[in-house]
């Protein structure tokens, strides 16, 4: 009895422990892939009640818009924080016009924060899904892997790109393929 007893309790530890040390490997290899240059990391804003934005908003006028809750904010320095333990201090950054996304990228203080048309929602146009998406791809693809390259944009771009339905705070990691395309190699969830 204690013998089976024992090995039920090794199968058990076997079966618990060796997916926790799968998901920890896949955590380190992604921030290696960002750290390298060979991915790049695009992020969902952090929390911002509701959605969308209220009408007659005014994309240069943050109380018109959905903003940052002060979770939204706490979790935005989070990931910043997240970023730092994981070995990148600094990385090039690029951001939605939209506050909420301004917002969580210069919260994340890892660089001067860079406004890109591209990365703008197309939630309440989603006509110019397509075209954007376009551009996006054609920028990423004229940018250099020399450092980590951090975007943050709406769930309706990263959707578009990845075929990922990222959650506020969500960094989704890409890999950029030598025929153009682009490779979701996986994501982490808010913290």
């Amino acid at each position: 009895m204690l013998r089976k007893t024992a090995s039920l309790i090794c199968l058990l530890s076997t079966i618990l422990v060796a997916p926790a040390q799968a998901a920890d490997t896949s955590k380190d290899q992604l921030w290696a892939a960002l750290a390298s240059g060979k991915a790049f990391a695009i992020m969902r804003h952090a929390l911002a009640p509701g959605t969308g934005d209220p009408a007659g908003f005014d994309v240069n006028i943050c109380t018109t818009q959905r903003n940052l809750s002060d979770e939204g904010r706490a979790q935005a320095r989070r990931t910043g924080v997240r970023f730092r333990r994981n070995g990148i201090d600094a990385a090039m950054v690029y951001s939605s016009a939209w506050c909420r996304c301004t917002e969580t990228a210069e919260l994340l203080k890892l660089g001067p924060v860079r406004v890109l048309p591209s990365l703008n929602s197309f939630f309440q146009h989603r006509s110019q899904r397509q075209l954007q998406t376009d551009e996006l791809k054609a920028w990423l693809q004229a940018q250099p892997v020399d450092r980590p390259l951090v975007l943050v944009t709406h769930q309706v771009n990263i959707t578009a790109l990845t075929g990922v339905f990222p959650s506020s705070g969500e960094i989704v990691f890409m890999h950029r393929e030598a025929d153009g395309s682009f490779v979701p190699l996986g994501s982490l969830p808010p913290q």
